[in-house]
């Protein structure tokens, strides 16, 4: 049994965020029916190289545990289709422009007129109200609109993007928790409800405390480099062979780290003594730490660090980090079998529930592959399917 058994979801998101936010559904057990336009499908499956067997790395590593229909929304004979699915759905997501799903007569208003339970998640650039509803927004423009690029990358350089579509990825997170919530709210109100998930305040959403320090100083926050603004020293420094990242989050673990260096009178000094000297005079002892760890492997530094409970850890690769035995124990790789891109393997859910867990059953879908299976399910015969294919309704 998983979390989700017997909730299905009709999936007409595209690119990261729908689809990151559909995913995580469909790992907690949800039935996931992706509808995606014939011959082309998510704009994704086009997305590289690297390709595997002819499919998308990129689309391999969002649409895990789905099922495909190849349908054309602005078919004539599409609309008949639509109406079965949505009468057996629970959750529809989409993350067109607002106004797309209204003009192919699948929006919200309409379709909860004859299905009241339905749970509708609209996922956009900037939500479906305010004076920019209507533009379009992607991940590197949400990341510099809401401030996050400001503060992202080395003092003396330019603004950076992060290595990862982090707009996107935490506006389908942010849609999650808003369907769950809504799934909740309507097992005592027999009524379901719009989601409004815009990727302008999921971005703004992060800035936590960054946009805690300008509410409170009147300052814009600057870039840092890997340095925290209101903790020291938690800042990347360089070994005599490699990079860490040092996390020192509080006095005794300062003082702690003075010991393993030898110099346990830095952690009485009064220029060092508390986090805030060590955040006003942070300029000073990071000169001081760095003249100290050049003389250190970097491995035999992070092992006595680690024994004495100072946080820390190596710069690693991508390829080293999914290398760690960890992730292995905790089931984070694993191994699927595509229909042509033949072995591949997909990250696993974050989600560890003891009872009900989520999980990783099917390998992202093939173009359309789900199709016919899903046709049959609400009714249409072999030459209904035969026909509406002849038509170019679905493929």
């Amino acid at each position: 049994m998983t979390p989700l058994d017997g909730l299905t979801i009709l999936d007409f998101t595209r690119v990261l965020a729908g689809p990151y936010c559909t995913m995580q559904l469909a790992d907690l057990g949800a039935r996931v029916i992706k509808i995606e336009q014939p011959g082309r499908g998510d704009d994704t499956r086009a997305w590289g190289p690297p390709f595997v067997g002819g499919e998308s790395a990129y689309f391999l590593s969002i649409n895990r545990n789905k099922e495909s229909v190849a349908l054309d929304l602005k078919h004539s004979r599409a609309r008949g289709i639509l109406d079965a699915l949505v009468a057996r759905a629970d959750v529809v997501v989409e993350n067109f422009r607002p106004g797309t799903m209204e003009r192919l007569g699948l929006g919200y208003d309409t379709l909860a007129a004859t299905h009241s339970r339905i749970v509708y998640c609209s996922i956009s650039g900037f939500g479906q109200t305010g004076p920019r509803r209507a533009e379009a927004g992607y991940d590197a423009m949400m990341q510099a609109e809401a401030g996050l690029m400001s503060i992202t990358g080395p003092a003396d350089g330019p603004p950076f993007r992060l290595g990862v579509a982090i707009g996107d990825i935490a506006t389908g997170m942010f849609a999650v928790q808003g369907i769950l919530a809504a799934l909740y709210a309507r097992e005592r109100s027999q009524r379901g409800q719009r989601v409004d998930i815009a990727m302008l305040d999921a971005v703004t959403a992060l800035l936590t405390y960054q946009a805690s320090i300008a509410f409170a100083t009147g300052d814009t926050p600057s870039r840092m480099g890997n340095r925290h603004p209101s903790i020291a020293p938690y800042d990347t420094f360089t070994a005599a062979d490699g990079e860490f990242v040092l996390s020192v989050g509080n006095d005794d673990q300062f003082r702690r780290l003075a010991g393993i260096l030898r110099r346990p009178e830095l952690g009485i000094d009064p220029q060092y003594a508390t986090n805030a000297d060590r955040v006003r005079h942070y300029d000073a002892l990071r000169d001081t730490l760095s003249r100290l760890f050049s003389s250190w492997a970097r491995a035999d530094l992070l092992a006595a660090l680690t024994a004495a409970g100072v946080p820390c850890s190596a710069v690693r690769s991508v390829t080293e980090a999914l290398q760690d035995p960890q992730l292995s124990a905790r089931e984070m790789i694993v191994p699927l079998e595509h229909v042509s891109a033949g072995g591949i393997r997909v990250l696993g859910s974050p989600l560890k529930l003891s009872e009900t867990p989520a999980s990783v059953r099917t390998p992202p879908p093939a173009l359309g592959q789900h199709t016919d299976a899903v046709l049959r399910e609400i009714g249409l015969s072999e030459s209904d399917i035969a026909s509406l294919r002849a038509g170019r309704a679905i493929a």
